[in-house]
């Protein structure tokens, strides 16, 4: 089972993350739960969702001690780094989390995801870079069904943006 933890600000494609994960499992035939966290603004506050993913039935789809961190900015860092479980692992944007974890117990990889993404053009894909390392450190979604993930989860006027996606994940993966 993993338990998963996604976080950043509003706008970062932070739930939009947490969905394709979430969709990749159902369409692996896992149990999976997604629930957001969010305040009232649309961009720049902060948001979370949390993901479980397991072969077996979901208990709760609340993430206190999750396995997996996935961090897009510092203030995010700050809250969910102490959280995860030992023998976890913490994927950050490196980009804009000027830190590294003190932690000896956990597993962590820095991916400067944003720069990534500028150099792919479109700084919105940071998430995607941040995807593409956590199937790679995780094996935990198969990439082939996240094409169909994405299909799903995003609207139809953005599928002309999928293939920068997939470009992004395949960038983001470089990265252990």
């Amino acid at each position: 089972m993993a338990e998963i933890i996604i976080a950043g600000f509003g706008g970062q494609g932070v739930l939009v993350l947490g969905q394709v994960i979430t969709y990749a499992g159902m369409l692996e035939d896992k149990s999976v739960s997604w629930l957001p966290s969010y305040g009232p603004e649309q961009r720049g506050g902060t948001c979370n969702c949390s993901v479980v993913i397991t072969e077996g039935e979901v208990g709760s789809p609340l993430v206190t001690r999750p396995s997996v961190a996935i961090v897009m900015n510092a203030p995010s860092f700050d809250r969910f780094e102490p959280t995860v479980k030992p023998g976890g692992l913490l994927l950050y944007n490196s980009s804009l989390v000027p830190k590294t974890s003190s932690r000896t117990d956990i597993r962590t990889i820095a991916v400067p995801a944003n720069e990534i993404a500028d150099e792919l053009g479109n700084t919105r894909v940071a998430n995607m870079v941040m995807l593409g390392a956590f199937i790679e450190a995780t094996g935990l979604v198969q990439e082939e069904n996240i094409e169909k993930a994405l299909r799903a989860v995003i609207s139809e006027r953005h599928h002309g943006l999928i293939p920068l996606n997939m470009q992004a994940l395949e960038r983001g993966r470089a990265y252990q």
